[in-house]
């Protein structure tokens, strides 16, 4: 044995024998050095674990900084509520009326993404003119007596289609405005346009409506030159009836009216002639430029003035028919159920405007009223309060007459052709409703006059539905034999005899019935939607104002 193998044999010591020293045959890697520098915390990363870097971007939070969006189809999860969003299905078989109306029903947030309907330019839709075309549609419809939520649904629609789906319309009773934010971090873009004059044409409303149908349909292409176009067209059309036809419909719409209370063919030609007057003197004072209220105020006296004049040639015919006759075709039925139905629907301020210029309409007609009936007591007409009792049963000839209204206050609304029969037909069913219930089931007349009503909004929403049309033109004139004339009459007379508490329990009671009748409308109309498919997918679904529980 050599000695180097002697000197390997020898036993170690315990530091050579330690567990930190790698055995024999084993190379030890040598550990790298660490500097002095490197740190040690415990908030420092395990080796190994390998973090994927984000690139560097520009500092958040700050008040100069851009705000980050993204997209509504694509949202994070994080943004997505516990219970899920609710989809909504806007079925195209359903009319575009009852669609935009869900949607104005709905949060903004809630509201889908809309697929656009009609052609835009290549660089995107031409926003001012969507804007200006909306308007001058909204006012339109405005100013031909629409709801302010059908106005708005229209306006809705229409930029919708053109791609348009961060806008919000507004109307009030004179006043339109319209508001389009492309995005949250661009300046939104208002609009707006005052409804300076009003007038009644039910032909050029149902042509409107037709241009909105159009526009929102997917297998019809309006182009906003082609929109643009139609508009000047529709303002341009003439009115169907002349202005001496609409004299005749008066006469011929008191006369109705007459024979409705009792009144005969004497009391027929009487109320005619005197609402025929009363009418040309409108017209007269309308060309001098006086307000409506002294308009109303004129075309009261005449038909006053011929019952008082009958009276005092001691003629034996029933003055107060004639009378109630003229004031017939005075009312402002349609105003009344314009402004109910706004409240009911939740437009308060457009309501309380609308019921405003009721209430001088109303004031006028007083007015020119209890000037006549003054004198004509004065002069010894002995006019009687106590007539309203003794209105006879006359089936028959009350529902011609109340058809034969029914078709005269039409032709006053412009309507078209197509659709006076329709609505002659359905005042009549109103008014044998009235009489069947009130004079045979003696119930009361607010709650006939109610019911009737009802049935009138019903049948006239089902038919704009069926038609794809406004409902006006088939309820409007259909609510006119059950305007109260009679009532309000009576209360004027026995104001003008000194009777004011009689006078008043009167014009209380044509009070109710007129707020009967715009319930009643308006309370048909949405029991119509009941039976009707409307957008959403689960029953119920419909949107309407929350209950604030008086808060």
């Amino acid at each position: 044995m050599t000695e180097p193998e002697a000197e390997d044999r020898k036993p170690q010591s315990d530091e050579a024998r330690s567990a930190f020293v790698p055995p024999a045959g084993v190379v030890a890697q040598a550990a790298p050095v660490e500097e002095e520098s490197s740190t040690t915390s415990e908030f420092a990363l395990p080796k190994g674990l390998d973090v994927p870097q984000v690139p560097p971007t520009d500092s958040e939070g700050s008040a100069f900084s851009t705000p980050r969006t993204y997209s509504a189809k694509h949202a994070p999860p994080a943004f997505t509520p516990p219970a899920g969003i609710p989809r909504v299905d806007l079925t195209k078989d359903v009319p575009w009326q009852d669609r935009m109306r869900t949607m104005l029903r709905m949060p903004v947030a809630e509201r889908p993404v809309p697929e656009t309907v009609q052609k835009t330019e290549d660089e995107g839709p031409a926003v001012p003119r969507v804007l200006d075309l909306t308007l001058r549609i909204g006012e339109l419809l405005l100013a031909g007596g629409e709801g302010a939520e059908d106005v708005e649904a229209a306006m809705f629609a229409v930029c919708r289609s053109y791609g348009l789906d961060r806008c919000e319309p507004g109307v009030t009773f004179t006043l339109l405005s319209i508001s389009y934010q492309p995005s949250l971090v661009e300046d939104p873009v208002t609009a707006s346009r005052t409804v300076r004059r009003r007038g009644t044409d039910y032909t050029r409303l149902a042509a409107v409506y037709q241009l909105v149908d159009d526009i929102s349909d997917d297998q019809t292409e309006v182009s906003l030159e082609e929109s643009y176009r139609r508009l000047a067209e529709i303002r341009r059309n003439r009115h169907p009836y002349s202005g001496w036809l609409l004299t005749m419909a008066t006469g011929g719409l008191a006369g109705a009216a007459s024979v409705l209370v009792g009144g005969d063919a004497i009391v027929f030609v009487a109320a005619a002639i005197g609402a025929m007057l009363g009418d040309r003197l409108a017209w007269l004072c309308a060309g001098r430029g006086l307000p409506e209220f002294y308009q109303f105020t004129v075309a009261a006296m005449p038909a006053a003035a011929m019952g008082a004049a009958l009276t005092i040639a001691h003629v034996d015919v029933r003055a107060s028919a004639v009378i109630t006759g003229g004031l017939f075709a005075l009312l402002p039925g349609r105003a009344l159920v314009a402004g109910v139905q706004d409240g009911l629907t939740g437009y308060y301020i457009t309501a309380a405007a609308r019921l405003l210029e009721v209430m001088y309409f109303y004031v006028g007609i007083v007015i020119g009223v209890l000037v006549i009936l003054y004198f004509g007591v004065k002069l010894g007409a002995e006019l009687n309060p106590d007539a309203a009792l003794q209105s006879s049963n006359r089936p028959g000839w009350q529902i011609a007459a109340s058809m034969l209204l029914t078709l005269c206050f039409a032709v006053l609304l412009q309507q078209e052709r197509s659709t006076v029969l329709i609505v002659t037909l359905n005042g009549g069913v109103a008014w044998s409703v009235y009489g069947a219930m009130h004079y045979v089931g003696e119930i009361s007349p607010v709650a006939s006059t109610a019911a009737a009503a009802g049935l009138v909004g019903l049948f006239g929403q089902l038919l704009s539905r069926y038609r794809f049309a406004s409902a006006l033109p088939y309820t409007t004139a259909a609510i006119g034999p059950l305007l109260p004339g009679s009532a309000t009459y009576f209360g004027l007379l026995a104001i003008a005899q000194n009777d004011v508490d009689e006078g008043l329990v009167s014009l209380t009671k044509a009070a109710a019935l007129a707020m009967a009748i715009a319930i009643g409308v308006n309370l048909g109309s949405e029991i119509s939607r009941l039976f009707m498919r409307l957008p959403g997918a689960s029953a119920g679904a419909r949107r309407a104002a929350k209950r604030t529980r008086g808060f």
